[in-house]
């Protein structure tokens, strides 16, 4: 077991007495930091709870990583077995060449594997954030009978004409960028900070989760700092085409679904809700988060916290 408080460094922090009792004790749970291979990629984890508890998996957003869960997964480890972990090219995980949806849902099944999630008695379940919700998706289609549930986490789901509105005000899908960009390198840790944006744009609930997640995404260089991730990942199928299928896609996906959302997210809204339910997704479970975007776990931590556990919870029972 690592110290899971090393997390907190002066670099992002460099007064930890302001940080909010709960994070510090959240971070305080024990909890075990790995690496498996996964069709010969080095995968990156953490893992949290008794290993015979039931099993929950989570994985993150594109270009982020784990510790979008670190501080929300202590509050299931009482009672589950919780791994979360860095997608290929993310994170403190090796890149894998020519990784496209399938792969990572392969990867995902892998990992699961890997840590023995699939040796329980009860299914696990998934937590999955945005382009991970994507990822967990792909999963559940490619091996149906292996997952107990996913709980997808503001995953862009828009219907056609609002698909359309969205990318008519220039911006582009998420996950767009160039594969043969190098990273910049900064001289300091500061300079670094001040490039870390979320995507889409939002200010943040909770700013001080900002900083953590954006010192998690950088690491040292020689005296430099710069990015972890891989420009590699942008090398993928990113058109619209994938985008308009995402919504039919979940419908059709076999095995209980629910969905948790930001009530102020541009990437599942209001009308994302009704056009699921035009699909067919009537008995989808469908949790709006009050006073969160799309990055739901650093406007709102604690509320995303509570209505992922009640899921998890709700369906552990009715098994």
């Amino acid at each position: 077991m690592n110290v899971t408080t090393s997390d907190i460094t002066p670099e992002w922090a460099p007064d930890p007495s302001v940080l909010p009792g709960w994070f510090a004790e959240a971070l305080a749970v024990p909890r075990e930091e790995g690496i498996v291979t996964v069709d010969g990629v080095r995968m990156h984890y953490f893992r949290w709870g008794n290993p015979a508890a039931p099993p929950v998996l989570m994985t993150h957003g594109f270009l982020s990583h784990a510790r979008c869960f670190a501080f929300v997964a202590p509050f299931l480890a009482r009672d589950y077995h919780v791994v979360a972990y860095d997608l290929s090219g993310m994170g403190d995980s090796d890149v894998r060449a020519d990784c496209d949806m399938a792969a990572r849902g392969r990867e995902m099944i892998g990992v699961a594997e890997a840590l023995g999630l699939l040796g329980h008695a009860r299914k696990p379940i998934v937590a999955a954030h945005s382009f991970g919700s994507a990822v967990a998706l792909e999963a559940l289609e490619l091996a149906p009978a292996t997952f107990g549930g996913a709980v997808i986490c503001d995953m862009m789901v828009l219907r056609p004409s609002e698909l359309e509105k969205y990318k008519s005000n220039g911006r582009t899908s998420p996950g767009s960028g160039d594969p043969n960009r190098p990273h910049r390198r900064y001289p300091d840790y500061p300079n670094a900070r001040a490039r870390y944006v979320l995507s889409p744009p939002q200010p943040v609930g909770e700013p001080f989760l900002m900083d953590y997640m954006a010192y998690h995404a950088l690491r040292r260089e020689g005296i430099n700092w710069t990015w972890k991730f891989s420009p590699a990942v942008f090398k993928r199928d990113n058109s619209q085409r994938l985008w308009l299928e995402i919504g039919p896609r979940l419908i059709a996906a076999t095995g209980r679904k629910a969905i948790i959302h930001g009530e102020k997210s541009q990437l599942f809204t209001r009308d994302s809700r009704q056009y699921l339910r035009e699909l067919g997704g009537e008995d989808i479970p469908i949790i709006a988060v009050p006073e969160a975007r799309h990055h739901l776990m650093l406007d709102q931590p604690l509320a995303f916290t509570a209505a992922l556990r009640a899921v998890i919870e709700d369906w552990s029972t009715g098994d």
